[in-house]
């Protein structure tokens, strides 16, 4: 544990993704003392638990471009680093199923290529050459990248320890944050292990990031969500040159190759909000339903392993980088449930944003806390492609 007294130029909350490369990239900016806080040990949450996919095909121009820088970014690693979170091109297929799925894709495509996405239409035909593991005749086309791709999320913690380590961040692990209060010579950022004065903070946190905000009395509307990922065992059929990542939007359902089998995640719209990390069979049994309808060689496979997380989510399902009001130098920062797609682009971002007030990596003026009302609606619309996270905020 490192000791957090005296004075930072930067004081990081929250060791995930978001908040572990945004101290390397404040660092890496030149900022003398970057300390990052972070209340159990690096990775610790979701970060670790995730299923890696990295996408460019985004909903809305923001997530496609947060997409890109990612993406370039994972790319850039080893160069940078020495080392990187394994990012494997895979291509990445959103099939369709009905006459409304094509009409929404074709939109979406026609967006993405205006941004440089190299995205292209599959008629049915093609899907079924594409995904040779799909029952055939199940689609009416879809949207594929092949250049999307998917990480380790363990590489990825590994990646952003060294990053952190050899840039000189100063990690303070089993260090809760406390609050905010104003100091002499900046802002006091209250730990557990007494104050230290910043020049500038970041605030993460996943879907601890209201109760962070909370304790700085900084109203963010970010939640917490159950999101189930498994893993089959292994089978010829299933090899990653037969698979490539496949959302299936409706069920709420993707997945993509995993050591000679299928991983497959998803999550429950209908379930409250809340950090349960339990395993719901039953909910688990109707995805599994649908993978075998889609993916039949699935059908008569054991499943290796299974796991839960609580990952971060905001009611638009759009990330939220921008400065907490009341908080000169503050800034707030989340991926909105897609920490590994997005939280290099996001965390890139915060620390700009921090910096300077804005951001190269895309224009961030409406993902800030102001596009929530008193009750945590937004003014923006839902990202159309998101995992199905609820639309309301647990309090």
């Amino acid at each position: 544990m490192s000791s957090v007294e005296g004075s930072a130029d930067a004081v990081v909350v929250g060791g995930g993704t978001v908040g572990a490369w945004c101290a390397y990239f404040l660092r890496r900016a030149g900022l003398a003392r970057v300390v990052l806080v972070e209340k159990g040990f690096l990775g610790q949450g979701a970060s670790s638990r995730a299923a890696g996919v990295v996408r460019m095909q985004g909903g809305t121009p923001e997530a496609v471009r947060l997409g890109q820088w990612s993406r370039r970014f994972y790319l850039s690693q080893r160069d940078e680093l020495g080392t990187d979170s394994g990012f494997t091109e895979q291509g990445y297929l959103l099939p369709c199923f009905t006459p409304g799925d094509v009409t929404a894709a074709r939109e979406r495509m026609a967006m993405q290529s205006a941004l440089g996405v190299p995205v292209r239409w599959l008629d049915p035909g093609e899907v079924d050459a594409v995904n040779p593991t799909l029952a055939p005749g199940q689609t009416l086309g879809g949207t594929f990248c092949a250049q999307d791709g998917y990480i380790s999320p363990p590489r990825n913690v590994a990646a952003y320890t060294v990053a952190l380590n050899r840039s000189g961040v100063e990690v303070a692990e089993g260090v809760a944050f406390r609050g905010l209060s104003s100091g002499r010579g900046g802002i006091e950022v209250q730990t557990s292990e007494g104050p230290i004065e910043a020049g500038l903070v970041v605030l993460t946190g996943g879907p601890k990031l209201a109760a962070v905000g909370a304790l700085a009395s900084i109203a963010i509307p970010a939640g917490g969500a159950r999101h189930q990922v498994a893993v089959t065992e292994r089978h010829p059929g299933l090899a990653a040159s037969r698979v490539p990542m496949v959302f299936d939007l409706a069920a709420g359902l993707y997945w993509r190759p995993e050591e000679g089998g299928l991983l497959f995640g998803m999550s429950n719209p209908d379930e409250p909000p809340g950090d349960n990390r339990e395993v719901d069979e039953g909910y688990l049994t109707k995805m599994r339903a649908r993978l075998a309808e889609l993916v039949p060689v699935t059908a008569g496979l054991g499943l290796r392993r299974i796991w839960a997380a609580t990952i971060d989510y905001t009611p638009d399902h759009l990330p939220i980088i921008g400065p907490a009001p009341g908080w000169p130098g503050v800034t707030v920062a989340s991926a909105g449930g897609a920490g590994m797609m997005w939280g290099p682009g996001v965390a890139k971002a915060a620390a700009d944003v921090a910096l300077t007030g804005s951001s190269d990596v895309l224009d961030v003026s409406p993902l800030g806390l102001d596009r929530f009302d008193e009750n945590g609606h937004s003014r923006l619309a839902t990202d159309p492609i998101a995992l199905p996270f609820p639309e309301r905020i647990s309090t």
